[in-house]
């Protein structure tokens, strides 16, 4: 009797060099975004943009809402020309994108240098899932997407470290540090990746064609995609070029002239098969499942927070001296064993501290952190519950989290709320494409799997708006009320929790 290989062994080499790439592709990425709220805020004089806090949400808001919506694209030329050639060009893309990115001054060149790093990071995403998938099988898959997800999050977690030493010394560091790991992952893909076995003949038929296609498919016809578009573009030109009534009022008109023309259409709809799509009348595509899609765009918002609000609120309100109390004697150790070998110690500080104060991404990591230690204990807790109520508990964990930084401003209740926010995300997210599995009809659970991520697009875009457009208002530079962001935050998770439950009570089973 042939004895059974390791867990670990039953991964072919395409396995373990894809988990590794993922690792240097997200030290990459994290690297800057777990601070690029910090740099695109902060001031001249410090080595930032000194960018508005409406700005900086627009930034993050575009970049990361494209970065989830390019993987439909670029995984159908990987089917076609093969998924080691787009892990180089994704390279090539990424690395000189963030050598770039160090440049721009202004919010339109800055922009459209960060465009290019969402292309690159868009391009290797659908290729490193697809070979884990392909990797994987039934037998083995729950612990294959385990280990990637953890591999996720060490890159998570090391990249932000790496970049919060390196920008006390210079801000070019960060940029340099994320182009490194970058072509790193390049030199894993050369030396050790090999496609795993697949249809490469079915799969390049798909042309980008079809995917455009599907992907409108999803929404409705062309005329319903272009009415949503429409309102996106307007709702993203208020958060920063329009006034809040010049944005209801071009809204409302392109709403009205879209239905109103709608209705024109409708008489001689059984001869609308043969025209042209603008003279075609609205249809819309899974109305069930852009609701959930819509849903879970409100669950994204508030989970997105943690990157792209919560350090402006460190650097501007947050007292750490508690933190740093607590933990001078460890450090003044280390310093002395350091100065005992003959370091120079002197600027060590810079590493950890920023103007007297623990630097922001170093608490932030603090989640990724919790993830990779606690994630599989949760999950093991959580096996014989629901999707929708881990989901559900997850959220009204996040809801505490938030109510957390109004007991105070101190380093250690920042501490005990984002640990606290990270127990939540632990058990909503990875049960969110579950859910999305489980409510899918059995024909049509590829394209419920396959546009997921378009929620988190949209989680993205709406989370980087408002929390550009909130922290504006209730910041510093507003009415000095962070209490009612967090306050706004919370509620908008708590309507997302009741909506959820609605959705799963009366809308999926009628549907």
């Amino acid at each position: 009797m042939t004895a059974k290989p390791g867990v670990l062994r039953q991964f072919p080499r395409a396995f373990w060099a894809a988990n590794s790439m993922e690792i240097f592709e997200r030290m990459g990425w994290y690297g800057f975004y777990a601070v690029s709220t910090l740099y695109l805020t902060g001031s001249v004089a410090d080595g930032g943009l000194g960018f508005s806090s409406a700005d900086r949400g627009v930034i993050q808001g575009l970049a990361t809402f494209f970065l989830y919506l390019f993987p439909a694209v670029f995984g159908a030329l990987a089917d076609r020309y093969g998924y080691k050639l787009m892990f180089l060009a994704s390279a090539v893309v990424m690395a000189p994108s963030y050598l770039l990115l160090s440049l721009p001054r202004g919010f339109w060149p800055f922009l459209g240098a960060y465009f290019l790093v969402a292309v690159g990071h868009g391009m290797f995403k659908p290729v490193v899932i697809s070979t884990v998938a392909k990797s994987t099988n039934e037998e083995n898959g729950s612990m294959g997407f385990g280990i990637f997800y953890m591999m996720v999050n060490i890159g998570g977690f090391i990249g932000p470290i790496v970049a919060g030493v390196v920008r006390g010394w210079s801000w070019n560091l960060v940029f340099y540090a994320s182009a490194g790991w970058i072509v790193v992952m390049s030199i894993v893909c050369m030396l050790l990746y090999k496609e795993p076995p697949r249809d490469a003949e079915a799969e390049s038929q798909r042309s980008l064609g079809e995917v455009f296609k599907g992907m409108v498919g999803v929404v409705g016809n062309l005329r319903f995609f272009i009415l949503v578009t429409g309102l996106l573009v307007v709702l993203v030109m208020g958060s920063k070029w329009w006034s809040f009534s010049l944005v209801g009022m071009v809204a409302a008109g392109w709403l009205a002239g879209n239905l109103i023309l709608d209705v024109l259409l409708r008489p001689g709809q059984k001869t609308h098969g043969d025209r042209s799509w603008f003279l075609q009348p609205m249809a819309i595509g899974e109305g069930r499942y852009l609701l959930f899609l819509l849903l879970m765009a409100g669950f994204w918002v508030s989970f997105n927070q943690i990157f792209m609000t919560l350090p402006e609120y460190i650097r501007d309100y947050v007292d750490t001296s508690d933190l740093i109390a607590t933990f001078g004697p460890v450090s003044g150790w280390i310093t002395g064993v350091a100065q005992n070998l003959g370091f120079d110690t002197t600027n060590w500080s810079r590493a950890v501290l920023e103007h007297g104060q623990v630097k922001p991404e170093h608490l932030i990591n603090l989640n990724a952190f919790g993830i990779i230690c606690f994630q599989i204990l949760i999950s093991f807790f959580l096996r014989k519950i629901s999707p929708l109520t881990s989901i559900i508990a997850g959220v009204c964990v996040t809801i505490a989290s938030f109510g957390l930084y109004l007991v105070g401003m101190s380093g250690w209740v920042v501490v005990a709320a984002i640990l606290v926010f990270s127990v939540g995300e632990m058990m909503a997210s990875p049960r969110s494409k579950e859910y999305a599995g489980r409510i899918a009809p059995p024909e049509k659970v590829g394209m419920y799997m396959g546009y997921f991520y378009w929620c988190v697009a949209l989680g993205n875009l709406f989370g980087g708006l408002l929390s550009g457009l909130a922290y504006q208002h209730f910041g510093p530079q507003g009415v000095n009320r962070p209490d009612l962001m967090w306050v706004l935050f919370a509620a908008l998770a708590g309507t997302t929790a009741v909506s959820l439950v609605v959705y799963n009570r009366w809308v999926t089973p009628r549907s």
